[in-house]
């Protein structure tokens, strides 16, 4: 079967992995989006997958100013290592090889970051899940999905959300907002909607990488959506 994007960087939030249960894991829920990956993989894709630390810890915003900017941000960034090692061992319990990597060195969690290892192991039909967003406190696991997608040379952003696509405002807050199927890097930028920040989307922009924003409560719609169903929001 066809599909319409070979090798993707998904994006995946920590709040995400722990469903309703909003923080730790809903492991249900986290088996749910390893089958789907797994089924992306046997379709022929190339799966790479960023994912965030905001179900333990959400850097500055937890911080609450009490603890100062850098160390709230490390702290996130080992938080995404926290769920690197779940992600990958659930994929083993699924059949699926993964290879973590990590944007700082921490022996045993997973081995150091380096684009044409990740390519390799990409290219021989492993998982490989990205920590530690990009290394550096100030930048948000958005961007480390934008630039490891850049270095990877990926086809497509997946970013996978707990909102079914990108609004003119906070569907949650004004129901009268609009749903986009379709809308510019520029437009996002020039509006401030909210679908990555703002040095995530100039990234994608840069790139001229296709980032499609969708809802992934139903674990099914990265399967869907990688092989071209409309489905969410294409913001290119």
């Amino acid at each position: 079967m066809a599909i319409a994007y070979k090798r993707v960087l998904i994006k995946i939030s920590g709040e995400a992995l722990a469903a309703e249960k909003k923080t730790g894991y809903d492991f249900d829920f986290v088996g749910a989006v390893c089958e789907a990956v797994k089924r992306c993989v046997e379709l022929g894709a190339q799966v790479g997958i960023v994912v965030g630390g905001g179900n333990f810890w959400r850097g500055v915003k937890d911080g609450g100013g009490k603890i100062e900017r850098v160390s709230a941000d490390r702290m996130g960034m080992l938080a995404t290592a926290i769920n690197c090692l779940a992600l990958g061992d659930v994929f083993a319990q699924h059949g699926v090889t993964a290879r973590v990597m990590t944007a700082v060195d921490i022996q045993g969690v997973g081995e150091r970051y380096d684009t044409k290892k990740a390519i390799e192991y990409l290219e021989s039909g492993c998982v490989v899940i990205f920590g530690c967003g990009t290394g550096h406190p100030f930048f948000s696991t958005d961007t480390a999905a934008a630039l490891r997608a850049a270095e990877i040379r990926a086809d497509a952003i997946l970013l996978a959300k707990n909102i079914d696509g990108v609004y003119s405002d906070d569907p949650r807050k004004n129901p009268a907002a609009v749903k986009f199927d379709e809308i510019s890097y520029a437009d996002v930028l020039a509006q401030r909607l909210a679908v990555m920040d703002s040095t995530a989307t100039s990234l994608a922009m840069d790139n001229d990488i296709p980032v499609v924003v969708f809802a992934l409560a139903e674990p099914e719609n990265i399967v869907r959506v990688l092989k071209g169903e409309k489905l969410g929001t294409l913001v290119k």
